[in-house]
């Protein structure tokens, strides 16, 4: 199974961009609240979302192409490496997200992008902010645009979840690493 540590020597090997970093954390912090919300391993949810763009930086046009062979070589477990493709299913390939870990990093590496955008406008970051604030920022098509909300709104009915519970868990989660993610009060 893949821990937290594997997965951060894993992904800062390659990944060298801020804010592939912090998107990064931003999914790992997520996907931990997720699994609490699931009941699974915390870390071993964690490690995945960490690890998710895992060839990224390297190959942006190829973005998920780099990913299976190169992991599998790492020793990373295959249930984890098709979990980490699944999160480009309909845009990049065709694994489709089965698992709640599946559905959860499906959804979540776009909706941490929203959460994201809007607690860099807030003046507490991310400290504090409720699924209500999303929620309005979600239906503004012009806020963080580039964020696909269909795939949003598709992953949680994958999770058979309402987009405002999975935003709560979600800035709940990314809130414990306010610190490392820059989304502290502003002073």
């Amino acid at each position: 199974m893949l821990t937290l540590e594997r997965a951060k020597e894993l992904n800062d090997a390659v990944v060298t961009e801020e804010h592939l970093r912090v998107h990064a954390l931003n999914v790992m912090a997520a996907m931990g609240a997720m699994a609490e919300h699931f009941g699974e391993d915390k870390e071993h949810w964690m490690a995945v979302g960490y690890l998710h763009d895992y060839d990224y930086e390297q190959y942006p046009d190829e973005h998920l192409q780099h990913t299976e062979k190169e992991l599998l070589a790492e020793g990373v477990d295959p249930e984890d490496v098709r979990a980490i493709l699944s999160h480009g299913y309909g845009l990049l390939n065709d694994v489709e997200p089965l698992t709640n870990m599946e559905k959860s990093l499906y959804t979540l590496d776009e909706m941490t992008g929203i959460v994201q955008a809007y607690g860099r406008l807030r003046p507490e970051g991310i400290i504090g902010m409720e699924a209500k604030g999303f929620m309005k920022r979600f239906k503004d098509k012009r806020f963080a645009e580039k964020c696909d909300r269909e795939l949003i709104k598709d992953g949680c009915a994958r999770l058979g979840m309402e987009l405002k519970e999975v935003a709560e868990i979600c800035i709940r989660g990314m809130e414990e690493y306010a610190e490392e993610i820059g989304l502290m009060p502003k002073e």
